[in-house]
């Protein structure tokens, strides 16, 4: 996963057995032949899927931080790019993009990998776009109580692409602002235009 931690759904690897029998039934019912060749694996397939990407169920996002540490800097940090996958919670259909975490420290730094992993954490679970955002937000604030947090997540939901209004190519970006970036509005713009250089 390029460096970034594999978090696992221990949940799904318990019940793997009930998840590839609701698989199966599922082919059937939308007129398929489970016991064709192609089919045969697919519902071994799909459990060993759900065990990844629900991974984030498996840990407490606030630990995906890990080990902070004290450092005097306070001027802005960005760790920008950072792709993600996530299933909408609405349909059950893949939404992916980039995040962009920027946050000006107090005294306590992250290491930048963790926050990738942060949004692995967030990201690996049924979700809304809005509420990754704010929760990544939320947590840098909580566990390095920063001057100032903006996350910027821009994502293409497969919900809107591949079905329903079927336009695909449309992106949603969602932000959220902490502390400095939600009252000064030059800290805003200096996030903003550093992410898209």
């Amino acid at each position: 996963m390029g460096g970034v931690k594999d978090y696992m759904n221990g949940k799904v690897a318990a019940n793997r057995e009930q998840i590839e029998y609701h698989v199966e039934k599922i082919l059937e019912l939308i007129g398929e032949d489970p016991g064709r060749e192609g089919l045969l694996e697919t519902p071994a397939r799909v459990t060993r899927m759900y065990e990844e990407i629900f991974g984030g169920y498996s840990v407490d996002p606030r630990e995906a931080l890990g080990v902070t540490f004290d450092e005097s800097h306070e001027e802005l940090v960005i760790v920008k790019d950072i792709v993600y996958y996530s299933q909408c919670e609405h349909h059950m259909a893949p939404f992916f993009g980039k995040v962009h975490i920027g946050y000006i420290p107090s005294g306590r730094i992250a290491g930048l990998s963790k926050l990738a992993r942060l949004v692995e954490a967030v990201s690996r679970r049924l979700q809304v776009q809005e509420r990754i955002t704010a929760q990544i937000a939320d947590i840098m604030t909580e566990v390095l109580n920063p001057h100032g947090v903006m996350v910027v997540v821009e994502g293409e939901h497969l919900c809107m692409c591949a079905r329903g209004v079927k336009k695909p190519g449309s992106k949603t970006v969602t932000m959220a602002t902490r502390g400095t970036f939600r009252e000064d509005a030059a800290a805003r713009a200096e996030f903003l235009a550093l992410i898209k250089e």
